[in-house]
């Protein structure tokens, strides 16, 4: 399939996830490593400027060095190595998951006000996003009713094999999204042996990245194609300044 098929496939089409009036979303992507704790901070400021009128709709792309996330569902029996990496409780939604070097994280901070006030095809969107995303590089990316993400079928690993390659976790507050998606383009696939990611512990169910799938991907050219898949979805970008200051600071500025 071609993009537009591939959207269409994947996400209702009624039109509710592109902005209706006000600036293109601002797009960011953070040099270095970002601490989680950084992170949430800016974050923060970011959706109050922006439930104050202050600031324009950011999409916030950052790696993190090795780390784990607990959601609000996540239990503690799927932490497996306790002592491994730092683990953070967070507000968003979903269970254990892991960040680190190589994989993109991308901080969506959307008003859905001005988007169509319904959270499940926002997280539609963001599915319909990755796919799109992935099919850039010729990857077939699915959505699955019964499992949150993205996954890849791998028939070469046994039947009924199906990999993940990227995460959701979101916030909503007074109908403006945070927290958001992450894409494995090149990460330590190893660490995700220390949680059960997502609470999936069916043997069936991995994970994956590009390079895993044998693509030489680097992560500004995953970052082109998040970035013009993203505007398939959602609707028109522009490019942020760069910031010089501290991350929450900058998220609170255009």
């Amino acid at each position: 399939m071609n993009l537009r098929q591939d959207l269409a496939a994947a996400l209702p089409a009624d039109g509710l996830l592109r902005g209706v009036g006000g600036p293109p979303v601002a797009w960011r992507i953070a040099e270095g490593l970002v601490s989680y704790e950084d992170a949430v901070a800016a974050m923060e400021a970011r959706v109050a400027a922006i439930l104050a009128g202050r600031a324009p709709e950011l999409v916030w792309l950052v790696e993190h060095p090795p780390l784990y996330t607990a959601g609000t569902s996540a239990a503690e029996a799927d932490l497996l190595a306790p002592g491994r990496f730092p683990v953070f409780r967070t507000g968003r939604g979903g269970q254990l998951t892991y960040h680190g070097p190589g994989q993109r994280v991308a901080y969506v901070m959307l008003d859905l006000s001005r988007r169509g006030q319904d959270v499940r095809r926002f997280v539609a969107g963001l599915e319909a996003w990755i796919i799109a995303t992935l099919a850039r590089f010729n990857v077939t990316g699915e959505r699955r009713e019964d499992r949150v993400g993205v996954w890849v079928r791998r028939p070469e690993r046994g039947e009924g094999r199906e990999d993940k390659i990227a995460a959701i976790g979101i916030r909503v507050r007074r109908w403006v999204t945070f927290h958001g998606i992450s894409l494995n383009v090149e990460p330590e696939l190893a660490h995700f042996a220390g949680i059960v990611p997502c609470g999936i512990a069916d043997p069936r169910y991995g994970v994956t990245s590009l390079v895993d799938l044998g693509l030489p991907v680097t992560m500004a050219e995953a970052d082109m194609a998040l970035r013009a898949a993203f505007e398939q979805v959602f609707g028109p970008t522009a490019v942020a300044p760069a910031a010089t200051d501290s991350p929450a600071d900058a998220l609170h500025s255009n």
